[in-house]
């Protein structure tokens, strides 16, 4: 019998909590390093410097220079000023936007709101496993085509996106491509030169950063107009005084990130969960997203027949996510899940197992034995 845990958190790709060495790289700024950065005296020299080093640190992890890496307040906001800020800069070279229907909102909202503004967007269809085709891609550009934006991996599934590919595509015809791989960095591997991007987002407490700090990557030679005016800060792209204890938060966790990239352990315990469920419950029990080119970490499992939220409700100390709504009598599957053509039996027992650096063995094993209770 496994011991009774009281809480369990398999919602990495929700939130991480804050490494433990995040928090000792932070702790300095809240109590001695209080200066502006800007300003070019004994408080805010150090300051600068530890900006800098910041800076550097994350683009030290997706392999460019730190002149390219723009400090935001997270994914969110780095993916609207790729998308806004490229289009209203570029507009003059034509219109038309490729997207991808699985897309983070985070994405498809702002593309929603430059429809509004006299872009004309493309969302391209997914295969069943989730996967945008290069046919797609292709099939969507016109002579008006001036970005394209697809995810690095999604969220819900993990499905890892062509990216290589479109990238090679993007600049055959001269496109400006960008990809928002919150979920990615600090997961798997990620190299903007390899994989041909022009624009890269990341958000920090994705990886073990804190909450309010993200960045985007922008290609030397990529001009985006900024969404805020004001001073020159952030090389002219985001006016404000930078929030350099988060930026230090997210340089240091993009350094262990660099050092952790790579081992096995978080992807030989989802193989080991995955295998779990599949001899507990066999054919009721059904992967959503592509059985190999996904995040390490990620599970989407539909239990069929089943309502996923109504198990989670079963289980309240396990922290996981289902993407399906249950109200009323009725079920909305996650518009991913739809997208992907699951079933509607199949898909309104799914929940997202995200696993991270702190899970154990031991809490696989009691989840299940959770799972077995109920199921």
């Amino acid at each position: 019998m496994i011991q009774l845990m009281e809480k369990i958190y398999l919602d990495y790709n929700a939130s991480t909590p804050i490494a433990p060495e995040v928090s000792v790289a932070i702790k300095p700024l809240l109590d001695h390093f209080f200066g502006n950065p800007s300003a070019l005296h004994w408080a805010g020299l150090p300051v600068k410097e530890l900006l800098h080093q910041s800076r550097g640190q994350v683009a030290e992890l997706i392999g460019c220079t730190p002149r390219e890496v723009i400090f935001t307040s997270g994914g969110s906001e780095a993916n609207n000023l790729a998308l806004k800020g490229f289009y209203f800069k570029n507009r003059h070279k034509g219109n038309h936007i490729i997207t991808s229907k699985i897309e983070h909102p985070a994405i498809i909202n702002p593309c929603k709101f430059l429809e509004q503004m006299g872009a004309k967007v493309t969302y391209v269809d997914v295969d069943r496993d989730g996967k945008v085709t290069i046919e797609a891609i292709k099939k969507a550009i016109t002579k008006e085509t001036i970005l394209i934006s697809i995810m690095h991996s999604n969220n819900e599934t993990g499905t890892l996106q062509p990216i290589k590919e479109i990238g090679e595509i993007a600049r055959n015809f001269g496109i400006v491509f960008h990809t928002d791989a919150s979920q990615s960095v600090g997961k798997v591997p990620v190299n903007v030169e390899d994989l041909k991007v022009d624009m890269l987002t990341i958000a920090g407490h994705k990886l073990y950063a804190p909450k309010g700090i993200g960045a985007l990557y922008i290609r030397e030679g990529i001009h985006l107009e900024p969404l805020i005016h004001g001073a020159g800060h952030e090389f002219g792209l985001r006016a404000g005084t930078e929030n350099t204890l988060l930026a230090v938060g997210l340089g240091t966790a993009c350094e262990i990130a660099k050092q952790q990239v790579g081992n096995t352990g978080i992807k030989d315990l989802t193989d080991y969960f995955w295998k779990r469920l599949k001899d507990a419950f066999g054919d009721q029990v059904v992967l959503n997203g592509h059985p190999e080119d996904r995040l390490p970490n990620t599970l989407n499992v539909s239990f069929v027949r089943r309502v996923g939220q109504e198990l989670l409700d079963s289980i309240p100390q396990l922290a996981a996510s289902t993407g399906s709504a249950c109200h009323a009598g009725s079920i909305d599957l996650s518009p991913v899940l739809k997208e992907m053509d699951v079933p509607e039996e199949v898909g309104m027992g799914a929940i997202r197992l995200s696993l991270g650096r702190y899970t154990t063995k031991v809490e696989i094993e009691q989840v299940m034995e959770w799972f077995n209770g109920i199921i």
